[in-house]
């Protein structure tokens, strides 16, 4: 389970780091440089959610809760964006949904 969560945080690093270095290039007007960052970048986040053991619905389904909880630490730490309770709220609901999706016992 360790490792799991390691995939997904690393892959969630991977994904939005990504996503802002384009978001920096078209939104900001930085240089083609930080796009091509971007792109890698993406391209590696596709490339560690391979890793995972479960199968590839089950890992993008529980991934997109672990994308709104880094998200929001990300515009919070990065963007300076302090989560409101509604945030929060939702962000624990999005958790809770990935420990269910990925960690229940299954028969």
């Amino acid at each position: 389970m360790i490792k799991s969560w390691l995939y997904f945080i690393l892959a969630g690093f991977f994904e939005i780091g990504g996503g802002y270095l384009i978001w920096l290039w078209l939104r900001e007007g930085r240089s083609i440089g930080w796009g091509i960052l971007g792109a890698i970048a993406l391209i590696l986040y596709g490339a560690i959610a391979t890793l995972q053991t479960a199968n590839f619905g089950r890992v993008y389904a529980a991934y997109g809760g672990v994308f709104i909880v880094m998200a929001m630490l990300w515009g919070w730490k990065i963007d300076g964006v302090t989560p409101d309770s509604y945030d929060l709220i939702g962000a624990c609901l999005a958790l809770m949904s990935v420990l269910i999706i990925m960690y229940a016992p299954r028969m």
